[in-house]
């Protein structure tokens, strides 16, 4: 309600100052050389004295040129010639229909004062091709319909109008007030004392071979990562809104006659940010190696080539996309950050996009999300993206406008807050799923998941369990002579025959435990039926023969210390009891190795 009462005082005002307003100079030029209508006017605006000071006046728009407006922009000269954009609104006009704008002044405009203004307007799909169906071999030539005067809700004193053309070849124009003309320009005044709302309708026929092309359809993605990058894909339908080719087309003709569809389009150049990386160019069938990329000093300048000459009403589509770095275009202070990019980019030379869609990716966890547009947008319901390792999905700002030019080719800034904490979550997440890959595996390999039992199997796991115990208690037993052996030194040094019959007494018991375990176990290998039970009794019959050894070199020390032995038979005795024991040792360990 507000912002509807502010609107209704603003137009109250602007059609106040409108009564004491006049136009003392009209100088207009319509530049026609291209598919566009590009006018620019320089206004010499005056205030009648012992009026009102005017804060603001109207801008009108032609009613035939109303909905081919794309652009609208005024600027006021300084004091030191430096050029200030002036806001402009749309507004209403009591009693008269069509659309108005409203431009405010820097500081009002005081009776009797004058002030110099620059308007430039951008018209798309104005200039129709005639005829509408041309043959490869012909030349284009469009019409175009506007207004001899500046259409202007204020009086005249003086005008003029320039046309500018695209050739010198033209078939015909209007002739109000006996214009000149000099190669591709026709100048029409100066026209005096012209009332407000005049019109006379101004119409050229002329040979434009411009490039017609039009972006029927955009989709520009931005997906912007913490991690240092933004990346950028824009997919393009294009087409030719010139003439419609008539009758088929020779590729023979188009490479051997230079002058050979004239209008047609063989390429055109996109300009990148000078930062861009990556760059790939490609649709439906794949890429396209037609392109070629040239990187200069402040941008990357690619040729894009489509797959055929685009003639009048062809279509092509096409994919590019790039990566950035997000350090030139992201900034923050704390959780507070900025996106600051170009909502539409450049595509080629005067470029008209009839629909574009914008689709900005935000991190994931952004929040408190504004957008500060440099003209207006048409913002539809924020969406959700989801790709790798997102949980609740990263949130998408849509927007839409349509009709676009190069004047479009503008800044927007995308606030929000997000904290830095979520960046920890992608990470923790590969993290968390390798620890439950791993977890599930030690899990699955510990476990029988088998439906039914196999006999054989677990007869085999008896087994392989019984010969690990039986392996273990062999080196225990055979370990038992390696003590009794330091007891016997203790003995031959201490003269103690205390020392090496507790010695002896241990062996004895403990071996008979551990033979008696083994000769159970062996049991065992024998109920299950394995051969290994016949080894186990081999390795009991030698170890019987290690024993007999090791108590034959424990009598002959007691006989060496008692002094019933000399030292030389001893020493010679025991030399030959000890390869003897080895010889049975190792092939106790080859028996256990084949266990």
């Amino acid at each position: 309600m507000a912002g509807l009462l502010c609107r209704l005082l603003l137009c109250l005002a602007a059609a106040g100052a409108a009564a004491d307003l006049l136009l003392e100079e009209a100088r207009r030029s319509v530049d026609l050389s291209t598919h566009l209508a590009k006018v620019s006017a320089e206004l010499s605006l005056a205030n009648a004295a012992g009026g009102t000071a005017a804060s603001a006046f109207l801008l009108a728009l032609e009613p035939g040129l109303e909905p081919r407006l794309a652009y609208l922009g005024v600027q006021v000269k300084g004091e030191e010639e430096e050029e200030n954009t002036l806001e402009v609104r749309e507004t209403k006009v009591k009693g008269k229909s069509g659309k108005f704008f409203s431009v405010k002044l820097p500081s009002p405009l005081a009776p009797g004062a004058k002030v110099r203004v620059s308007v430039e307007m951008v018209f798309t799909h104005v200039l129709q091709p005639y005829p509408t169906h041309i043959t490869q071999s012909e030349k284009q030539f469009v019409v175009f319909e506007g207004n001899h005067y500046f259409y202007s809700p204020y009086f005249t004193k003086t005008q003029t109008t320039r046309v500018k053309l695209a050739s010198r070849n033209v078939e015909s124009y209007t002739k109000l007030g006996n214009p000149s003309r000099t190669e591709d320009m026709i100048e029409y005044g100066p026209f005096k004392d012209i009332p407000p709302y005049s019109q006379d309708t101004l119409k050229v026929h002329y040979e434009n071979n411009s490039p017609f092309l039009t972006i029927t359809s955009m989709t520009r993605v931005i997906e912007v990562s913490h991690w240092g990058n933004i990346a950028v894909e824009e997919t393009v339908d294009l087409k030719h809104t010139g003439a419609v080719l008539k009758g088929p087309f020779s590729r023979y003709d188009y490479q051997r006659q230079p002058d050979s569809g004239i209008s047609s389009v063989k390429s055109f150049k996109t300009i990148l940010p000078a930062a861009a990386q990556d760059v790939y160019y490609r649709d439906e069938i794949g890429n396209i190696s037609t392109s070629h990329l040239l990187v200069l000093d402040d941008s990357v300048e690619m040729e894009i080539r489509p797959r055929f000459p685009l003639f009048g009403g062809w279509k092509t589509h096409y994919i590019i996309g790039y990566n950035l770095p997000s350090y030139e275009y992201l900034y923050n202070l704390g959780d507070q950050y900025a996106l600051k990019m170009r909502f539409v980019d450049h595509v080629f030379d005067e470029q008209v996009t009839d629909s574009l869609t914008v689709k900005i990716v935000l991190p994931e966890g952004a929040k408190n999300i504004h957008v500060d547009s440099p003209y207006e947008i048409n913002r539809a319901s924020d969406e959700l993206h989801y790709t790798y390792l997102d949980t609740f999905g990263r949130p998408v700002i849509v927007a839409h406008k349509s009709n676009l030019v190069e004047q479009h080719i503008q800044d927007i800034v995308v606030h929000y807050t997000f904290n830095k904490i979520l960046m920890l979550q992608e990470p923790l997440l590969v993290v968390g799923a390798f620890y439950i890959l791993f977890f599930t595996v030690i899990v699955y390999v510990r476990l029988d998941f088998s439906i039914t039992k196999d006999p054989a199997a677990e007869a085999r796991m008896k087994v392989a369990c019984i010969t690990e115990q039986v392996l273990t208690l062999v080196n225990k037993r055979l370990g038992l002579y390696r003590h009794f052996d330091e007891a016997v030194n203790k003995y031959k040094q201490s003269r103690d025959i205390s020392t090496l019959n507790s010695g002896k007494k241990a062996l004895e018991t403990e071996h008979k435990a551990l033979t008696n375990e083994i000769a159970s176990l062996q049991s065992k290998l024998k109920t299950e039926g394995s051969d290994l039970c016949d080894k186990v009794s081999e390795i009991q019959k030698l170890d019987g023969q290690v024993k007999e050894l090791v108590l034959k070199s424990s009598v002959e020390a007691e006989r060496l210390v008692a002094g019933k032995l000399k030292k030389d038979t001893y020493i010679e005795n025991e030399k030959m009891h000890s390869n003897k024991r080895q010889d049975l040792v190792t092939k106790i360990d080859n028996i256990l190795d084949a266990l």
